[in-house]
């Protein structure tokens, strides 16, 4: 019943999908305090809650910092925890990346995977459920609206809200999640001050809006020129061959006789992954450390990046690089900032289960204790996630998995970070397949319609199988 149900209906959970997706939710400046995190955020909020509405849940808007649709009776509560904001758009899209293009059966959009297409699946789930079977659990479709920044929303949630009882987040891979990685955001940072008058200044830097949890994929940088001894030529003839040397792509413009722009490229990848991308950021400020070197220019912070940062991705030679089950640990460039003299690099660390803190914080107040003007600071940090392989319902959602798709797969670990984490028994599920690639935060971000189905029909045996569970 559930089966036919969704083949019913399929034609209804593409459409909303892509009408989902051409909603453009990414964070913006409110005033408005009913919506908090931005016009278009509250838009898709206020898309999803209509849309539960229309089908017959029962739904609330908590404050514009949240919402959720719900359906059942009972004291126990089943949560399908997901987030309707995204990051930012990117460039060099094929589609217009809000546009929800099909194209040989994928949907395109951004939010396709991460975590839109996700979120009409378990709806459509939730509904092929109610209107076809029995339960005894209430089962609330909680819906964020800022998990790709400090998750201001679900902290708002737990402190209005009832907590479920157990659940799962739709918002990594299959087969089941039971352990996610500790994430660390910080900035090193330089005041700028002493620089100004120097031969060569740094006037202006441009990451375009780039999420510190993605591997940039452009980033520039406009220097000046402030002495009679630099000719223009010459420097960007020094530019030129330091480039290529590097092999780095990174353009150059001449703005006037004292001002050139660099312009450096890369490719975009989800911060848990780093190595799959190419990091514009630390391509340019490698760059920018041998040319501001080549004329006697020492910029601690830089040289502290090029010492103990560089593309290393690991930690490595900031000496934590570390280990276990869960995975290596990872470090992401993901912001590099110029703002009221203050020069700044933004890092996104992705930290296995068991590795210490400590170590860490030591390791940042041991390097930078070298340098007079170089401060670490921690913007944020998440917990690391950690349930047994032979927890219940890891077992139960697991096994939903190997039977639906003819598998025998265990369950992994990650280095993202999912709401499943801010609830007790509570893991992520989903909703990219073994073998697929991972479109999260990357340009060309789609989901596969055939995949966006089978995902709808196992979340649906999940929400069953968690109603029979004790």
């Amino acid at each position: 019943m559930i089966e036919q149900y969704i083949k019913n209906h399929k034609n209804e959970i593409i459409e909303k999908v892509q009408e989902l997706i051409q909603i453009p939710s990414v964070i913006s400046p409110s005033n408005n305090p009913q919506h908090p995190f931005g016009d278009s955020i509250n838009d898709a909020l206020e898309y999803m809650l209509k849309l539960g509405k229309h089908l017959g849940f029962r739904t609330k808007n908590i404050d514009g910092y949240c919402g959720y649709i719900e359906f059942g009776e009972g004291k126990e509560l089943i949560g399908i925890i997901g987030h309707l904001d995204v990051v930012p758009e990117g460039e060099d899209w094929k589609f217009p990346p809000f546009s929800g293009t099909i194209s040989n059966d994928k949907i395109y959009g951004r939010g396709a995977i991460d975590d839109k297409g996700p979120v009409i699946s378990s709806l459509y789930a939730m509904k092929a459920v109610m209107d076809t079977c029995q339960i005894h659990k209430r089962v609330r479709l909680i819906l964020g609206l800022n998990e790709e920044n400090d998750w201001k929303c679900i902290d708002y949630y737990k402190t209005h809200e009832e907590a479920p009882t157990i659940g799962f987040s739709p918002d990594a891979d299959f087969p089941c999640i039971h352990s996610e990685k500790a994430i660390l955001t910080g900035y090193l940072k330089m005041d700028y001050s002493a620089f100004l008058n120097k031969d060569i200044v740094i006037k202006e830097i441009n990451t375009y809006g780039n999420a510190i949890n993605v591997v940039p994929k452009i980033c520039s940088i406009i220097l000046k020129i402030n002495s009679p001894k630099i000719t223009m030529h010459d420097f960007i003839e020094n530019l030129k061959n330091i480039i290529t040397k590097t092999d780095f792509e990174i353009d150059i413009y001449k703005i006037d006789d004292e001002e050139i722009k660099l312009t450096s490229y890369g490719v975009p990848s989800h911060a848990a992954h780093p190595d799959l991308g190419i990091n514009a950021i630390s391509r340019l400020i490698i760059v920018l450390s041998k040319i501001f070197d080549l004329y006697k220019i020492k910029i601690d912070l830089f040289d502290f990046f090029t010492t103990h940062i560089s593309t290393q991705y690991n930690g490595e030679n900031l000496g934590i690089d570390f280990e276990d089950n869960s995975g290596r640990l990872t470090l992401n460039v993901g912001d590099f900032y110029f703002k009221n003299n203050m020069l700044q690099i933004g890092l996104n660390l992705r930290i296995p289960v068991t590795m210490n803190m400590l170590d860490i914080g030591n390791s940042f107040i041991q390097h930078t204790n070298s340098y007079s003007n170089i401060d670490f600071d921690t913007i944020s940090y998440k917990p690391a996630l950690y349930i047994s392989k032979e927890n219940k319902l890891v077992k139960t959602l697991c096994n939903i998995y190997n039977k639906e798709t003819n598998s025998n797969l265990e369950p992994i670990a990650i280095g993202g970070a999912t709401y499943a984490r801010a609830f007790d028994h509570c893991i992520s599920f989903g909703a990219n397949f073994p073998g697929n690639q991972d479109m999260c935060h990357q340009t060309n971000e789609y989901i596969t319609i055939d995949k966006l189905l089978l995902s709808c029909k196992i979340y649906a045996k999940a929400i069953l199988a968690l109603d029979k569970l004790e």
